[in-house]
């Protein structure tokens, strides 16, 4: 992103551009306190290129830069409101949602689709207050169990309401675009193990397994032993009964700890979903750890939401979502296995079907919004659907990417010469 250097008082002694109406006018004297305020509020616009949107002012008056019908509304509930979107508007949009002062007269998606569209191939306006109070987490081993505690212990009962039956929390895998979000699910699970190619009796990894959905259906239809590490413990817990019920205890071994401590020697090694949490500080960690696991014929997958190139994470999501989180561009990625000369065989991007799993954890996110409210409260419902909306219009429109990454030791010569394996019929 580009990010705009300037504090309030160059903003306000700036000229604004453009000689149609739409256009930020110069700002002069006389002009008066609203102003000033409409000049900034046309100036935040004309930085986030001029969607379709307009801004409502907490007396009612409407400021716009876009000539076109707008496509929703952003009503400022008061004067600290609007002052706050200009100083930081990359964290403090999500807060000001959250708590109502701001609110979106119209279609939220629109809006959002809107917001992402105009800024995707021309950067956006972070604020002058983003670099000094947003400086990214780093993910020692204790911060990273805050971090992780932050998201996924907030309770499995909430997790439950929108995940699909077996709470697979990572991108689906459409095979057709009106396929359940159950089978979805079924599918991507089935599209790692065959991209893994996994035999009977072979034993793998997994770094961070989420509810132990991967890690059981890796055993159960594969033949394989898993050991599989994660630091929640709401959710070690969850994936130990399940696993028990399921009859796989003696093939999966849940063990709550982190990545860092993996022992032992695997055929293969995966991480779905986990990537996001490690930061880029500690790529050269995981790397180590990944070599060190490997047989001399081993091979992995890595699963990890990205993006195009490298951009610091939205930092309100950052603080109030994901804490400590990072989304890599896949040159970021290929630095975890270059030094150990680790051979990427294949790369695949499942945006698309990122943003379709985003619908339909919306979807029933919204349908149960009375239970979240009574859980949590208001604020969290609203934050929530920001995160998730935002979520899908991020993948829908390109701001976001889904990788998957498949590696093996240079030696290895055990390797299919096509893909046919992937989209066989059957198991």
């Amino acid at each position: 992103m580009h990010q705009n250097k300037s504090n309030a008082v160059d903003v306000a002694a700036e000229v604004g551009g453009g000689t149609n109406d739409f256009a930020p006018a110069p700002i002069g004297a006389g002009m008066g306190l609203r102003g000033v305020e409409r000049w900034l509020a046309r100036r935040m616009l004309s930085y986030l290129h001029d969607p379709p949107i307009r801004i409502v002012l907490w007396n009612g008056e409407e400021v716009a830069c876009s000539r076109e019908s707008p496509v929703a509304r952003v009503v400022m509930r008061d004067r600290g409101a609007l002052y706050r979107l200009i100083s930081d508007p990359d964290f403090q949009f999500g807060e000001l949602y959250s708590s109502g002062r701001l609110t979106i007269e119209g279609d939220l998606m629109a809006f959002l689709d809107a917001t992402y569209r105009s800024t995707s191939a021309n950067g956006t306006y972070r604020g002058y207050l983003s670099d000094w109070f947003h400086r990214p987490r780093l993910n020692t081993a204790r911060r990273a169990r805050e971090n992780v505690h932050q998201h996924y212990d907030i309770g499995n009962d909430f997790y439950r309401l929108w995940l699909d039956e077996a709470m697979v929390y990572t991108c689906a895998y459409f095979p057709t675009r009106d396929a359940t979000l159950e089978a979805a699910q079924q599918a991507k699970l089935e599209h790692v193990c065959r991209k893994l190619r996994l035999t009977p009796g072979e034993r793998v990894v997994e770094a961070g397994c989420g509810w132990g959905s991967l890690a059981m259906y890796m055993a159960e239809h594969h033949g394989v032993k898993v050991k599989a590490y994660n630091i929640s413990h709401q959710q070690i817990i969850f994936a130990r009964e399940r696993a028990a019920a399921k009859g796989l205890a003696d093939r999966v071994e849940f063990i709550e700890d982190d990545y860092r401590n993996i022992t032992g020697t695997y055929d293969a090694f995966v991480s779905v979903g986990m990537l996001e949490h490690v930061g880029p500080k500690d790529y050269p960690t995981l790397g180590r750890v990944i070599d060190r696991c490997l047989t001399d014929s081993g091979r992995g997958l890595i699963h990890s939401i990205g993006r195009n190139r490298p951009l610091r994470m939205n930092a309100w999501i950052a603080t109030r979502i994901f804490p400590g989180g990072y989304t890599p561009a896949i040159s970021e990625m290929t630095r975890i296995l270059e030094p150990y000369s680790l051979s990427v065989l294949d790369v695949e991007n499942l945006r698309l079907h990122y943003a379709l799993t985003l619908e339909h954890w919306l979807a029933r996110f919204e349908r149960s919004t009375d239970k979240v409210r009574q859980m949590f409260d208001e604020r969290f419902v609203r934050m929530w659907r920001l995160y998730l909306a935002g979520s899908l219009m991020a993948f829908a429109t390109g701001w976001m990417q889904l990788f998957q990454i498949t590696f093996a030791r240079p030696l290895n010569n055990d390797l299919p010469l096509t893909r046919g394996h992937l989209y066989r019929t059957g198991k």
